[in-house]
């Protein structure tokens, strides 16, 4: 019951857009709390943000934050893959560990797809390890009709294979 509390009170509020300075420490303690990130992918994550702050819109970094009570709890970064006809990546999507489990990654990830469409877009593509601490992460794709298309053997390290998943708009 709470968990579809909690998703019904945010379909309407708690979603914004716009970057912010603050955005980098709120960035940095979510994808921390995951324990799923090691500090130079969590790096490269404030890069996006720092770009985006920097340059705008055109930088090609689109991302939705979720809020509860004034707190970021929930990030995505997504944007349309250059030369392609309208495909996008999502690069990130992760969820504070404290609000995990209930809901928030599916309604962050609806506004995502929603704002994709609104933009013409044709599809979304996701890159993931297949380790197995990557197994709620690929439960949660294929929850949400995101099919395997490819998969790289030993991508990030031995062992450590890149799986894309790709939805259709």
């Amino acid at each position: 019951m709470i968990q579809t509390e909690m998703k019904q009170e945010f379909k309407t509020k708690g979603f914004r857009k716009t970057v912010v300075p603050s955005d980098i420490m709120s960035v940095t303690q979510i994808l921390k709390s995951t324990g799923f990130f090691k500090p130079y992918e969590i790096d490269v994550a404030i890069e996006l943000v720092e770009d985006r702050l920097k340059n705008g819109v055109g930088c090609g970094y689109q991302f939705y934050f979720l809020e509860i009570e004034g707190r970021t709890v929930a990030y995505g970064c997504y944007g349309e893959i250059p030369c392609t006809i309208k495909n996008y990546d999502l690069y990130w999507l992760a969820v504070d560990d404290n609000f995990r489990n209930k809901g928030l990654g599916g309604l962050l990830l609806e506004k995502i797809e929603a704002d994709i469409k609104s933009h013409a877009g044709r599809g979304i593509y996701i890159e993931t390890s297949n380790k197995e601490l990557y197994t709620p992460t690929i439960a949660f794709y294929e929850k949400s009709n995101y099919q395997q298309i490819a998969l790289f053997k030993d991508f990030y390290d031995i062992d450590d294979n890149k799986a894309v998943y790709y939805k259709k708009l």
